[in-house]
């Protein structure tokens, strides 16, 4: 009987090791925490976006680095695959706005539940508190804890990134990937709030703006637009859109040449918008600037337009000028924010960056450095847009990775 062992007990951990097990390896599951699938607690805000409800081409297309590396992972466990796996035939599943599929119950507790139970089924021997120190290969593999050497013919490492260090994250992977030979892609924090050089964002912490359009920008070139929810912190600026966008700015925001531009009018035409408002000024014609534009934008971010539109908060909008209401117009549709860094791993959904692919055989996820060692999930230099599809790279890079490794 083949024997493997698998390094972490994340989503992707957890998913080889049941996948080794279905295929009759014999099959131990190290992990360091006090518990298994300690991330998944966290996912979709606790409620667990396990997947998205799309094809493959939907996943590959909202896969932001290496897409295509992950065809064959893909196409061996999609998101309908994975939604009627085994282990969640008693987890009924809902899907909601944008494709996101969720635990009707909303409690991320039901998926790690529902692994941690098939995993005993399948006799899958797992040991939680148990940090690996080194893995030797000669003609099999030593994985050494700090208790205990274990000899393997495969090893799978899935032991995540640099995101929410708190839950294991930590890196380890790198490491034993290192040791191995391999190289490490510079790596960053994404799907994370970004930080702004404009102070004003503080007096707006807390307000969320919906149906806006984000268009983020790098060295002059859009590398990001969408339309969707972003909501204003302390510091700067967070949400789905703003989520999205990190993954493309992360790891250019040293060179300072980042941008966002937010359309808080997107559904409306530069021409539109001009008539929109003059109209609004036609009807409060009386009043003073700062009192005429209740009825076209929030009423916690008029004090900041104002004061960026240049224009007397006390001038009456009768007197406006049509060069003025031309500058309000465009600072409606382009309100530019300056990104200089994010929030840091402690804030970021996932980590840009990771073991090298193109030293990884994508067809089984096996070292092209080292006979029949596996890697799986968040080590690898793979990462998607938000909506459940890093989850889903997760599940399907463990589910291709365990079946290469039980026919290795």
């Amino acid at each position: 009987m083949n024997r493997i062992v698998v390094i972490g007990g994340g989503p992707s951990g957890m998913m080889a090791a049941a996948s080794a097990a279905e295929n009759g390896a014999h099959v131990v599951l190290l992990e360091k925490n006090e518990k298994l699938g300690k991330k998944l607690y966290i996912t979709g805000k606790g409620r667990c976006n396990i997947t998205n409800d799309t094809d493959v081409e939907g996943l590959l297309t909202n896969t932001v680095t290496n897409p295509r590396f992950l065809n064959s992972a893909f196409y061996t466990m999609d998101s309908q695959t994975l939604m009627a796996f085994p282990a969640f035939a008693e987890v009924p599943f809902k899907t909601e706005r944008g494709g996101r599929v969720f635990p009707q119950s909303d409690k991320a507790d039901d998926i790690n539940r529902a692994l941690e139970k098939y995993l005993q089924k399948l006799g899958v021997k797992t040991f939680l508190n148990t940090a690996v120190k080194k893995i030797i290969k000669n003609n099999t593999f030593m994985v050494t804890t700090h208790a205990k050497t274990y000899e393997a013919e495969a090893v799978i490492i899935a032991t995540g990134g640099l995101s929410y260090p708190s839950t294991g994250s930590t890196g380890d992977g790198y490491e034993f990937a290192k040791k191995m030979g391999h190289t490490v892609t510079e790596t960053n924090p994404a799907l994370v709030p970004l930080i702004t050089a404009e102070t004003w964002v503080k007096d707006l912490e807390g307000l969320s703006l919906k149906n806006v359009c984000c268009t983020a920008k790098a060295n002059n070139k859009t590398v990001y637009e969408e339309t969707g929810e972003m909501l204003f912190t302390r510091k700067g600026v967070t949400g789905p859109l703003i989520l999205s966008a990190s993954a493309y700015l992360s790891g250019r925001l040293a060179d300072k040449n980042a941008s966002l531009s937010i359309d808080l009018k997107p559904a409306l035409s530069t021409e539109q918008l001009d008539a929109r408002i003059l109209r609004d000024f036609e009807k409060f014609q009386n009043k003073n600037f700062a009192n005429a534009l209740d009825e076209l934008l929030p009423k916690r971010i008029i004090t900041i337009i104002i004061e960026l539109s240049g224009i007397s908060p006390h001038k009456k909008v009768n007197s406006i000028t049509k060069k003025e209401r031309a500058g309000l117009v465009s600072l409606l549709k382009n309100l530019h924010l300056t990104p200089t860094s994010t929030a840091g791993y402690n804030e970021a959904v996932i980590t840009k960056g990771g073991i090298n692919v193109r030293e990884i055989n994508p067809s089984t996820l096996m070292s092209k450095k080292t006979q029949n060692l596996f890697f799986a999930g968040e080590v690898l230099d793979v990462d998607a847009l938000t909506g459940g599809y890093n989850l889903q790279i997760a599940f399907s890079t463990g589910r291709l990775a365990g079946l290469s490794a039980a026919g290795s």
